[in-house]
């Protein structure tokens, strides 16, 4: 009765009684009405979430003490704002670069959440300028930036953007890079050149990350460059529930590697389309991005084509693999696609304007005049998202991919 009593008091009542006598059932009164005026103000003021409400309930259970016993209450806490979407999110931010907001902001709506507040400007001698604009004191940080080009101001950027995080007291700093540039320099092959891989895992540890997300990455080896975990995700399947979507009979289908060093990369692709029969092209390289193709290893004839590769760069070397081969059809697909104006007109004017199909992933932003009737082009962001949720929630990444 004490209880209902309190609980139907008025503000003024309240305070007569918490300026009563100091006997234990008065405290103990006093307390329940202070803790029942403050929720209820704080309901119509702040409207908290369900979860809170829960919470405070189970704080406290009134059914196991009687008004003589004294009660040592746990101080009330009150959130100074409502915790934002985002899953027990309120430690979750997602904040993307320039290089390619269009892919972070499709991830922030996968994870239903908005994209972090930051400021990103260049100074007229070219220097770039970063601000966050919302704490991210204690809070699980990512940071979108792919290092596409232009790789070295992106790359900057996104050092920049994780020293801002260092500097604000971020728990964790998780550098989400969808194309990882300078990949290919992961080793020697002539005297005197450097390992530029290496050099950029290095500053990117430095710079402060904890953890590094990284997509379709050019070799297995650039993962232990890195002194920090590194999660390698892929855009595989992606790719493979695009080509499920197409009626192609299994039996007439054939992966094509377009080097030697791709045959890992196409045979675990093959061995998800049925086990397809796999090709390789075996061409020379005459300098960095030039290369001859000498002959095809492996039967295409009669059949469809997919040819599977990390990256078009300068999509040289394609036409003149597809020009040795009788195939019935030809599909392109690779997660990347950095390429140049000069790659999309050296397709348009060679004997691979046959082909069917060029299908890429978003990691790389897409311009208006890279596109080209044949180009498809697939979203990662619900694979980018999903695997950021597991990272901040401590769940498997790998199983993903299972």
């Amino acid at each position: 009765m004490i209880l209902m009593a309190g609980a139907r008091a008025s503000t003024s009542t309240a305070g007569a009684c918490l300026s009563s006598s100091s006997s234990a059932a008065q405290r103990h009164t006093r307390s329940v009405v202070y803790h029942i005026i403050c929720r209820r103000v704080w309901q119509q003021t702040m409207r908290p979430t369900t979860s809170y409400w829960r919470c405070c309930s189970s704080m406290y259970d009134y059914s196991g003490h009687t008004p003589s016993a004294s009660l040592s209450l746990p101080p009330l806490q009150l959130p100074t704002a409502a915790p934002p979407s985002g899953g027990s999110g309120s430690r979750l931010r997602v904040f993307s670069g320039t290089a390619n907001p269009r892919l972070a902001q499709e991830m922030a709506c996968y994870l239903g959440m908005e994209l972090g507040k930051i400021k990103i400007k260049r100074f007229a001698d070219g220097e770039i300028y970063v601000q966050l604009q919302e704490s991210v004191r204690g809070c699980d940080v990512f940071l979108v930036q792919p290092t596409c080009p232009p790789a070295n101001e992106n790359l900057m950027e996104l050092l920049i953007m994780i020293d801002a995080c260092r500097r604000a007291s971020a728990k964790t700093i998780t550098a989400v890079i969808p194309y990882f540039g300078y990949a290919r320099a992961d080793r020697k092959m002539q005297g005197r050149e450097s390992i530029a891989a290496k050099l950029v895992a290095n500053l990117i540890t430095e710079a402060g990350a904890h953890r590094v997300l990284a997509c379709d990455l050019h070799s297995g080896q650039s993962i232990g460059y890195f002194d920090i975990p590194v999660d390698h995700v892929y855009g595989q399947p992606v790719i493979l529930d695009y080509l499920a979507s197409k009626i192609i009979c299994p039996n007439d289908v054939v992966v094509v590697s377009p080097d030697v060093g791709g045959v890992a990369r196409a045979r675990a692709f093959a061995k998800k389309l049925s086990d397809a029969p796999l090709a390789i092209v075996d061409k020379r390289r005459q300098g960095h991005n030039q290369a001859e193709v000498v002959h095809l290893i492996g039967d295409v004839k009669g059949k469809v084509a997919i040819m599977v590769d990390d990256m078009i760069d300068t999509a040289e070397p394609s036409p003149r693999a597809l020009s040795c081969c009788t195939r019935r059809e030809l599909e392109l697909c690779t997660p990347a696609a950095p390429m140049p104006s000069s790659a999309r007109l050296r397709w348009r004017g060679s004997p691979a304007a046959s082909f069917q199909e060029v299908i890429i992933t978003n990691t790389v932003p897409v311009m208006q005049h890279q596109i080209f009737p044949q180009l498809t082009v697939l979203s990662v962001a619900n694979l980018l998202g999903e695997t950021i949720w597991r990272v901040h929630d401590d769940c498997s990444v790998s199983s993903i991919f299972q």
